[in-house]
């Protein structure tokens, strides 16, 4: 793949590899200890949390105004990229297309989100586009032409999720401009289309990067009520609040185990061990995602109860707290990629079909790897991973105190800390393996 990810080596680390994966999981280890001696009632309700931002502020978030500019340059940009894709430059070193849709949007929606809340959601073009077609097809945009059942939960943005990962990650030439421009248009036909069918609620349940966003965005400080009041709230809360509807579970997990294959097939190990090819990528994507889903399934599924405890949905019940996990996991993995490719969109930009143009005087640039220096990265990428599962140990054992009397709280969570502690070991062995 031309857009390689980056992933800091052992050298940047300031201490061997070894062992800041033993200090990690030790860092887990130790906190969940502290939880259990010091953090015996839960926290209120995350839906009724946090401090309302100022009315005038608040209304000028909330204008509808600002929306409909939004989506409309969030329509445009993505009308920008298929247009670049299909008559730009092949070569997609030159294509502004690829690095538009895999770093600046796919990478960047991670920091957006997590500062400013779910963004994909006021800025998702297929909205406004469903808002037109549903409205020349006289059709209401609310209600579709029929109900999707509650059963089926997000089990649809998983499925997306899982075909833009395999796209990502597996494709033989995932770079190329015109299959860009052929996923964007075919991903927004499939949604589109959907929503008509389902009303606008299909974008909350089936697009999934609205989901990925909207879970991101639970861990931002700017967030929403129950009431709909937008507030400054704590991250913990934010999370507290996401319900555990069906497919939830499936959308953590192949982001999970999306990212944790991405680590691993760029190891030494792996294209050493393994031949290159689309086959051997997909069923390497696939072993990961699975391997990844039994671990979290031991760790929250037992066949007997424990004395007391009822048989509580443990495996939905904890998902959320999946979440910072798997943010973590991305910032450690595309950190670097986001700081450097990044300029590419900007720099590739000001020259969109390749004709000589310089529409913004940055044609001529360069990418500049002096920005940041390696062992910042490194140190950010490990901060990434011990603060996504420190916080998944806090969101775990609040939800613990919700579902469980104080004493059998503290032990359900035992099998978890132990995936946790491998996750997090796991997770700084392949950022930083050679």
């Amino acid at each position: 793949m031309l857009l390689a990810h980056g992933v800091g080596t052992r050298s940047d680390l300031p201490v061997p590899a070894e062992l800041a994966a033993v200090g990690a999981g030790l860092a887990v280890v130790i906190s969940f200890a502290v939880l259990a001696l010091r953090w015996r009632t839960a926290r209120p309700d995350g839906t009724t949390a946090g401090r309302p931002l100022p009315g005038p502020i608040a209304a000028a978030l909330d204008s509808s105004l600002l929306r409909q500019a939004l989506r409309v340059a969030g329509l445009l940009a993505a009308t920008a990229v298929v247009v670049i894709g299909l008559f730009g430059p092949d070569d997609p070193s030159d294509n502004v297309a690829p690095w538009a849709l895999y770093v600046t949007f796919w990478v960047g929606l991670v920091p957006a989100s997590l500062l400013l809340g779910p963004v994909w959601r006021l800025l998702n073009p297929l909205r406004l586009l469903h808002a037109i077609v549903a409205r020349v097809a006289r059709v209401d945009p609310d209600k579709g032409l029929r109900r999707l059942p509650d059963r089926i939960g997000i089990w649809p943005a998983a499925a997306s999720l899982g075909v833009f990962l395999w796209l990502e990650l597996a494709h033989p030439d995932p770079a190329n401009p015109r299959l860009v421009a052929a996923f964007v248009l075919g991903y927004s036909a499939v949604h589109v289309v959907a929503a008509l069918v389902f009303g606008r609620s299909w974008f909350d349940r089936g697009d999934g990067f609205e989901v990925y966003s909207t879970l991101l965005g639970s861990l931002a400080p700017l967030g929403r009520r129950a009431d709909g009041r937008l507030v400054l709230r704590n991250p913990i809360d934010g999370l507290g609040s996401v319900p555990a509807v069906p497919g939830l579970v499936a959308v953590v997990l192949v982001l999970v185990g999306s990212t944790a294959f991405d680590g691993l097939s760029r190891t030494s190990f792996w294209a050493a061990a393994v031949p290159d090819g689309p086959a051997w990528r997909t069923a390497g994507l696939v072993i990961a995602t699975a391997a990844v889903v039994v671990l979290y399934l031991a760790a929250t599924r037992r066949p007997d109860p424990w004395p007391g405890a009822g048989r509580a949905p443990l495996p939905a019940g904890y998902a959320p707290t999946l979440v910072p996990i798997a943010a973590g996991y991305a910032i450690a993995h595309y950190f670097s990629l986001l700081l450097f490719d990044g300029q590419l969109t900007f720099i590739l930009a000001s020259d969109p079909l390749g004709n000589g143009t310089d529409l913004f005087g940055t044609a001529n640039r360069t990418v500049d790897y002096a920005i940041v220096g390696t062992t910042t990265i490194a140190l950010v990428q490990l901060g990434a991973i011990v603060i996504g599962h420190l916080a998944a140990a806090v969101s775990a054992h609040d939800r613990s105190l919700r579902m469980f009397p104080a004493p059998i709280a503290t032990r359900v969570q035992y099998p978890l800390l132990a995936a946790m502690v491998a996750l997090t070991c796991g997770a700084v062995g392949l950022v930083f393996a050679p």
